[in-house]
């Protein structure tokens, strides 16, 4: 019988990871679970090592109204909307679906479980079945680059004033910045704090079992905190030295007790006092903090990724997908996710809705944000084959 971590890594093998994934595979793997006879504690022992889904608060927040939206994005009709389920999804129903199906006239009709491989099939074969998906912009461009299989962004929709360049890509508009970057044990590290890979990497000043990202189950290694370790500034990661972020990373290999392959297991190893240290989504130790784990986010070099929304070529209702990505854009709809989920927000002038308090914690606060560097998806698109076939071997070395 596989053993809690085992069955975590096995179920999360089958899935590609999205920083809030997590609640869209919970429900089905545990349907999985127990098609493959795991039986009730074994399910049991996989929703533990989840730990707190992405929910609504218990008492939800009070949220700023949206009252009307530009003529521009109103319509009739529907929009078929991809993302990923669960209490994710519940969420994004609130902050935006809802009310741009109230205010817009077009109805939003939900389906989960956007997956570039499938869209691509879909589009060969003529068959779409949704409208707009939720992605990665490093998955656009990398089916970009094997034919033509996006609708460019109708930009003259979308309120460019207010959202920096660097969230606008051609075939793909940036909707949900979040953070990939280190935490660590408050109660350990109780006077000195890491600030730094530098200090990540630096085991004798802050000793203890380290955790970081595989190049496996659909991640790859964070070689830009490899580099950063071996002092490249945060303006020079660009393009990655490769050789070099695989020499580095092998310093720090002896004290990585996990290679993770699912957001949800640093956080509970963190959670759970099994590492002092690790790699880490920001959403996910945001729910362990939620819960009294005394774990600090360091923002210092961390990355700042984001998820976006893409139009599938030839998608049926193409024109209301655009008026969709347009208004999920827009500065309340922006703010009104941030409540429910401490993710950040591409429109700056969301942060005029948001209370300080919560402004404090996303990665989008300007305090945090000029910490961070952008993680830059066209490089990956180019070169993660090139990374992964090493991954593998590197690894047994």
């Amino acid at each position: 019988m596989r053993d809690d971590r085992q069955l975590l890594d096995f179920l999360f093998s089958l899935s590609e990871q999205s920083p809030h994934a997590a609640d869209y595979t919970r429900r089905n793997f545990l349907r999985l679970a127990a098609r493959l006879g795991l039986g009730v504690g074994a399910a049991a022992a996989f929703s533990r090592m989840l730990g707190p889904p992405l929910a609504l608060a218990a008492a939800p927040p009070a949220l700023p109204e949206i009252t009307s939206i530009p003529d521009r994005l109103k319509g009739s009709g529907v929009v078929r909307v991809c993302s990923y389920g669960g209490a994710f999804q519940d969420a994004q129903r609130k902050a935006y679906f809802e009310p741009f199906e109230r205010l817009s006239g077009i109805k939003v009709i939900e389906s989960q479980g956007p997956d570039p491989v499938k869209l691509k099939a879909m589009v060969d074969t003529k068959n779409v079945e949704y409208d707009v998906g939720e992605f990665d912009r490093a998955s656009v461009i990398n089916l970009e680059k094997k034919g033509d299989y996006w609708e460019p962004i109708d930009y003259s929709l979308v309120d460019t004033a207010n959202i920096d360049k660097a969230f606008q890509y051609k075939y793909a508009l940036d909707m949900l910045p979040y953070a990939q970057t280190y935490a660590y044990r408050a109660d350990v590290f109780k006077e000195a704090k890491p600030q730094s890979w530098a200090d990540f990497w630096d085991t004798k000043k802050f000793p203890g079992p380290r955790t970081m990202p595989a190049g496996s189950g659909g991640l790859t290694p964070f070689l830009e905190a490899a580099v950063l370790a071996e002092g490249a500034p945060m303006d020079k990661i660009y393009p990655i030295d490769i050789d070099k972020a695989y020499a580095s990373l092998a310093k720090i290999k002896p004290a990585v007790v996990k290679w993770w392959e699912a957001g949800a297991v640093p956080a509970q190893m963190l959670n759970d006092k099994e590492v002092v240290m690790g790699v880490a989504w920001n959403g996910r130790i945001a729910a362990i903090q939620a819960n009294g784990a005394p774990v600090e986010i360091g923002w210092r070099q961390g990355a700042l990724r984001t998820d976006a929304w893409a139009v599938p070529k030839g998608a049926a209702n193409r024109d209301n997908a655009m008026k969709f990505t347009a208004f999920i854009t827009m500065p309340i709809p922006q703010a009104r996710l941030s409540m429910l989920i401490p993710y950040g927000f591409v429109n700056n002038v969301a942060a005029e809705h948001l209370p300080a308090e919560r402004l404090a914690v996303l990665p989008t606060a300007p305090a945090i944000k000029k910490q961070m560097f952008i993680y830059d998806s066209q490089w990956w698109a180019d070169n993660r084959d090139k990374v992964i076939e090493r991954w593998s071997s590197w690894l047994l070395q």
